[in-house]
């Protein structure tokens, strides 16, 4: 598999979404909104001042598994379109038609969404991380972050978390025929990590470092598995044939 081929299609995947401003407004709004709505409703609800330290780092740590979750929301925006889009625009034919091997093309493709998914992820919990200590740092003479928790979630759960939501997604749109129901139900990869950020508000489960580790690992597993099987779904033959 070669990596340039691959690149040629993320490049030429970056143009087509330049053109696209739902994708373009997903990928500033959401993280611009949460990164911003998130603390201010700690800091401005009066509450703030009245918790302890460890109160306030407890809540505003739990926060930052949202950003989890956007991570696996935003590429299920790029991936469903990554395949079902071309087809709708007569594209996808003559891509598959190409030399490039469907690793090639998978790569491509993955590339292209995680790559903006990502970054705008951590373009967000950089916001909020700098709004959350100007606001600590002013009012209580501290800094949260960083930690150790942000520094998990941002090395390993987000990429991991990403990767996953472009998998899934991928297998997805190769699969239906229509944007919003690939959308609809990409969307679904979300509802776990929900799980898990309900559970931690529960106090079933410590978001630390360790919890953080964990929950990596276990995406890890997942992504290896999607990925082996994005490459056993992805049949440029039957797409071409079914889809004529």
């Amino acid at each position: 598999m070669r990596l340039s081929k691959a690149w040629i299609l993320t490049r030429k995947e970056f143009a087509v979404f330049r053109r696209k401003k739902y994708i373009l407004y997903s990928l500033i709004a959401l993280p611009l909104l949460l990164s911003l709505l998130l603390p201010a409703t700690v800091f401005f609800s009066g509450a703030a001042s009245e918790m302890s330290r460890a109160e306030l780092g407890q809540i505003l740590s739990s926060e930052v598994m949202i950003f989890v979750m956007l991570a696996a929301i935003l590429p299920t925006v790029i991936g469903a379109y990554s395949i079902i889009g071309e087809k709708v625009e007569k594209s996808l034919e003559p891509l598959l038609a190409t030399p490039a091997t469907d690793g090639e093309l998978l790569l491509g493709k993955s590339l292209a969404a995680f790559v903006p998914s990502v970054g705008a992820t951590y373009a967000a919990i950089a916001l909020f991380t700098g709004f959350v200590d100007a606001n600590t740092s002013s009012r209580f003479g501290y800094v949260l972050f960083p930690d150790w928790s942000t520094a998990v979630v941002v090395f390993l759960t987000v990429p991991l978390a990403c990767l996953f939501s472009v998998q899934f997604s991928v297998i997805v749109s190769s699969r239906v025929n229509d944007i919003r129901a690939a959308q609809q139900l990409g969307g679904l990869v979300v509802i776990p990590l929900v799980g898990i950020y309900a559970v931690a508000e529960a106090g079933v489960v410590s978001l630390d470092p360790f919890g953080l580790l964990v929950i990596s690992a276990i995406l890890l597993a997942a992504d290896a598995a999607l990925t082996v099987l994005s490459r056993r779904t992805f049949r440029r033959e039957e797409i071409l044939t079914r889809w004529k």
